[in-house]
């Protein structure tokens, strides 16, 4: 399907700007790493914030540049459209919510603190609220978008259970033990849950009114 001049404009934007996050971040730690150059890398990596944020900036830009190839099929589905943004609002809700009160960076941190947590998210929702088709999303679905943080909590418990360090403080075994660390992981699962529900409904609501 052809996109709009408006559309792909957006798009370019979203791509930029998440691509220039990511090269920021990654330089930054770089630069003010007090840890071995793999480890450092490795920590920058372990974070949700940058796998979902490079997530977003490589699912548009096969959208931008190569939409008929097989990734750009696939990530042009709505489906995975959705998902994805339900994955960069987490993002945002979370730090925004409970991680911003315990950090205070400077400078050129900031500035890729906020493009990573603030507007790549908050562009994604404009995107996926203009743009993407939703009349197709099933309730189905959400279980199969629960997969990737799902995944990504396995791998992050398995690492800190190897010694690892734990990215977020909320999942902290060795500061809050499992217990706790569970309870927090149903609370974003909830989250979750209830985003994948909610923007589900919202297609469902939006494709009815138009057949009306």
């Amino acid at each position: 399907m052809k996109r709009s001049n408006t559309d792909t404009l957006f798009l370019s934007i979203i791509v930029l700007f998440s691509w220039f996050a990511i090269v920021l971040q990654f330089d930054l730690t770089l630069i003010n790493r007090q840890l071995p150059l793999l480890q450092s890398i490795a920590k920058l990596f372990s974070y949700f914030t940058i796998l979902t944020n490079i997530l977003v900036a490589t699912a548009l830009s096969f959208i931008l540049f190569s939409p008929t190839s097989l990734c750009g099929r696939f990530f042009s589905s709505n489906k995975v459209l959705t998902a994805t943004t339900v994955y960069i609002i987490v993002v945002g809700a979370i730090y925004n919510v409970v991680l911003r009160p315990l950090y205070s960076p400077q400078g050129l941190n900031r500035l890729a603190d906020e493009l990573l947590h603030a507007v790549v998210p908050l562009m994604m929702v404009l995107y996926w609220a203009c743009f993407v088709g939703k009349k197709t999303l099933k309730w189905s679905d959400m279980w199969t978008w629960l997969l990737y943080p799902l995944a990504y909590l396995c791998v992050t418990l398995l690492a800190g259970a190897c010694g690892a360090a734990y990215p977020y403080p909320f999942i902290d075994v060795t500061q809050l033990g499992y217990s706790r660390v569970l309870i927090n992981c149903l609370g974003v699962a909830a989250l979750f849950i209830g985003l994948s529900l909610l923007m589900i409904a919202i297609g469902k609501i939006s494709g009815s009114k138009k057949t009306n």
